[in-house]
């Protein structure tokens, strides 16, 4: 049987000369490796290396669920058909079931002061995910706070003690810059990863969406969550019962990099919805191609798994 998954399905293609962040295990260099380096005589102790590299290997991360909304754990290669541009790939390098890799999580909380009544509910909530789902040793998480401006409370750890106490003095009031919390932490903490494991990097935002501060903009902060391939689930806080245009904000970020956005109607329902992020970054599965024509346009494409 096939499985079909659309919304969830990201890729990413690493294009000529851009800079091998993110998940580097999965992303592998063509044989066609250029190095250029100072010559001799102008070389001093600061020289630089410069390695180029074309890399055409794409990487689609996803899931797959039943007609019941079910994930489905137990699918092989042969259960998936590739299309890219229409056409199949030239090569399938690598499929493997994602079930259990080392979690990269960075959890952002809108201490804006749209939020007040849902404040501490929200830090409840986010403590809770954390208790349930770090592995000691295993993953880690850092918490930032935003509103007008971002601070990190708590750096990376596996301690969850450590996350509880930097959400717990969280302050809320001010403006909202939530494309630039989500700007920075990709490439201030995603992507300065130095590690060579490969790991499962997301980002849980809970907020109401209504960004009015941000010096980025939407397509920024959903471009640098691409670069750095994390994916990007939102948890709104708005419990109006109504689409408003934050839920379309975060709604949008979700789609464009590969996550969920979820509308909890009652605040108690916001644990359900951290249950599900957990859920489904315990059931993905990647697949590694390479395309039949390759074109290095500097595009960030998206692909399509059947």
């Amino acid at each position: 049987m096939k499985y079909i998954h659309w919304a969830s399905c990201l890729a990413v293609l690493v294009l000529a000369s851009m800079p091998l962040h993110g998940q580097n295990s999965y992303m592998k260099p063509s044989a066609d490796l250029a190095a250029s380096a100072p010559d001799a005589e102008s070389a001093d102790t600061n020289s630089v290396v410069t390695i180029k590299s074309r890399v055409n290997e794409v990487n689609v991360l996803f899931i797959a669920m039943n007609k019941h909304g079910k994930f489905v754990r137990d699918l092989n290669e042969n259960d998936f058909t590739i299309l890219d541009d229409h056409k199949p790939p030239q090569q399938i390098v690598r499929f493997s079931q994602e079930t259990d890799l080392p979690l990269q999580i960075g959890l952002l909380i809108d201490t804006s002061g749209s939020v007040h009544g849902r404040f501490q509910f929200e830090q409840e909530a986010a403590v809770g995910f954390l208790q349930h789902t770090l592995r000691p040793h295993y993953d880690h998480a850092f918490a930032m706070a935003f509103s007008a401006k971002n601070s990190v409370v708590q750096d990376y750890t596996d301690n969850v003690s450590l996350l509880a106490a930097g959400i717990d003095h969280m302050q809320d009031g001010g403006g909202t810059a939530l494309y630039d919390a989500i700007y920075t932490s990709c490439k201030e903490k995603m992507m300065r990863d130095d590690s060579d494991r490969p790991v499962r990097r997301a980002i849980i935002v809970i907020s109401d969406g209504e960004d009015n501060q941000s010096e980025h903009t939407l397509g920024q902060a959903i471009y640098m969550a691409e670069r750095a391939q994390v994916i990007i689930y939102t948890i709104s806080t708005d419990d109006s019962g109504l689409i408003l245009r934050g839920d379309k904000v975060l709604e949008q970020i979700s789609n464009a990099t590969g996550g969920r956005a979820f509308f909890p109607f009652k605040m108690k329902d916001i644990k359900s919805s951290f249950s599900a992020i957990e859920d489904e970054l315990r059931s993905q599965y990647v697949i590694s191609y390479h395309p039949a024509d390759f074109d290095p346009d500097g595009r960030l494409d998206r692909k399509s798994v059947v």
